[in-house]
């Protein structure tokens, strides 16, 4: 172990941790956060000695930080069970499963090689909030750790009683063929086995496990990704395309015709699906999601009920979980399925399960269901450089603009601002149903920004406009890493 010890407190974020490796932070560093963890989790359990479980995704260095977190972990008294190579659903299944008192998961999810981070959660099913992650970064950097006596051991097997359990509770009768792609990342070892054990024909694409990520990254948002599950999906002549993030918890979909489908619009056709089933539920969304959630007439009908809701899979997680909510959906691609449909927290494979019920109980094409949904124009989630230190204040002063714009009456393209939601940066929308979204990122120096309308592409594109010119004017955002 290094004798230096090197920890960058923005790396404590919003509900997760996220660091460049010997950048940022260093081996003793992890070490570290394994005691401030492990501190933290006997505080909060009262038990002296813990059971948590750990996992890692398939990034070159991502063992060793295990090893260094789980050291850690064990100086504070936590008994540590070791599940090895995994999925962050793989570990969340893993505390119901083996009822365990926390759980953490090395992953650094879709970031760019290089990074590396900590997934951890104490209550099942969900994992940290903004305020134990606040409680986390104080005991970690003030080192008021506890010392006891842990342990270690290794739970051999892990993987096939994890794919098991999503494979028995979903075999469909329905032949779907399917693309499966996992830019290298570690569901490449997951979804194709739990996909064809439901009863799918499979299409490899770029599932061997390659910590370079020599193609793209394993992100179901990111346009390389999209366009390489597109080809394959128009050169096999195949039913739907699914695509999976570096940890797998969160999953994209390409109609039959190659064709992106923006998640919140599958979480719509999700939800609508199961609402014949399951009247009388509730939904949750995340603010940078479309608005025909609000206007569905299924939804309607069946009595459904949808809350937006701050974005990040922790908030959601929570959300769905104190709302005792179905499911709720993210833009980003996390959904999260409640009893009886899963267990409450995000899983990617689960997701892309429960669109082949869908395929399979509508008995249409995709893109044929796809049209049942009114047309929307969707902007790709497009995140600006700006500093950690200076993202919120960002955020904050945007704000205070758009409220005085709405206040004044001042009209944007025409039309007024008729509709302000703050529970997570900012969302404000026009009678026309058309919505612009500026909010901070959990998890990079960036901010979000999001635009849609139903009316038409060229609305779409002037709101974003009106937000590119206030984000320019505070001389604190860098590149986007895309564009309209």
């Amino acid at each position: 172990m290094i004798d230096s010890l090197k920890i960058d407190p923005f790396g404590f974020r919003e509900y997760d941790a996220r660091w460049i490796f010997e950048k940022d932070i260093n081996l003793n560093g992890i070490k570290n956060l394994g005691q401030g963890l492990g501190t933290q989790i006997v505080k909060n359990t009262k038990k002296n000695n813990p059971r948590i479980i750990v996992g890692h995704d398939y990034r070159s260095y991502s063992e060793k930080i295990k090893t260094a977190l789980k050291q850690g972990l064990i100086s504070t008294g936590c008994h540590v069970e070791d599940i090895g190579l995994a999925l962050s659903p793989m570990v969340y299944f893993s505390q119901f499963k083996l009822n365990a008192d926390a759980i953490a998961m090395v992953t650094a999810s879709h970031n760019e090689n290089g990074w590396t981070g900590v997934k951890m959660g104490i209550k099942k099913g969900l994992t940290h909030a903004p305020e134990e992650m606040k409680e986390l970064k104080d005991i970690t950097l003030n080192k008021r750790f506890i010392e006891g006596i842990g342990s270690e051991k290794k739970i051999d097997n892990f993987q096939r009683i994890y794919k098991e359990d999503l494979i028995n509770k979903n075999k469909i009768n329905k032949k779907i063929k399917a693309v499966v792609a996992c830019g290298n990342g570690t569901a490449g070892i997951f979804a194709p086995d739990i996909l064809r054990g439901i009863g799918c024909e499979v299409i490899e694409l770029d599932c061997n496990l390659d910590w370079s990520f020599p193609k793209y990254n394993p992100n179901p948002e990111d346009m390389k990704m999209l366009n390489a599950i597109s080809d394959a999906v128009k050169n096999n002549n195949a039913d739907i395309g699914f695509g999976f993030d570096g940890d797998g918890d969160r999953c994209g979909v390409i109609d039959n015709e190659g064709k992106e489908i923006f998640s919140d619009k599958i979480g719509l056709l999700i939800a609508r699906n199961l609402s014949t089933k399951h009247a009388n539920s509730k939904f949750i969304v995340d603010v940078k999601s479309t608005g025909l959630f609000n206007t569905d007439n299924v939804l309607a009908e069946n009595n459904c009920k949808t809350i937006y809701w701050k974005t990040g899979h922790s908030h959601i997680k929570r959300k769905v979980n104190l709302e005792k909510a179905l499911a709720g959906f993210e833009k980003s691609g996390h959904f999260f399925f409640n009893q009886p449909l899963g267990y409450g927290y995000d899983d990617g494979i689960n997701s892309a399960i429960q669109v082949c019920h869908l395929l399979e109980n509508q008995n249409k094409k995709m893109s044929e269901i796809i049209k049942d949904l009114p047309e929307t124009f969707q902007s790709p989630t497009m995140a600006p450089f700006c500093k950690d230190e200076e993202k919120y204040d960002v955020v904050e002063e945007l704000v205070n603009q758009v409220q005085e714009i709405k206040k004044n009456k001042i009209k944007i393209d025409n039309q007024e601002i008729t509709d302000v939601l703050t529970v997570n940066g900012i969302r404000f929308s026009f009678n026309d149903g058309s919505w612009g979204l500026i909010r901070a990122s959990s998890n990079k120096p960036s901010l979000v920004v999001v635009t849609e309308s139903p009316t038409s592409d060229d609305r779409k594109k002037k709101i974003f406009e009106f937000i590119d010119g206030m984000l320019q004017k505070t001389g604190k955002i860098g590149e986007y890493d895309q564009k309209l």
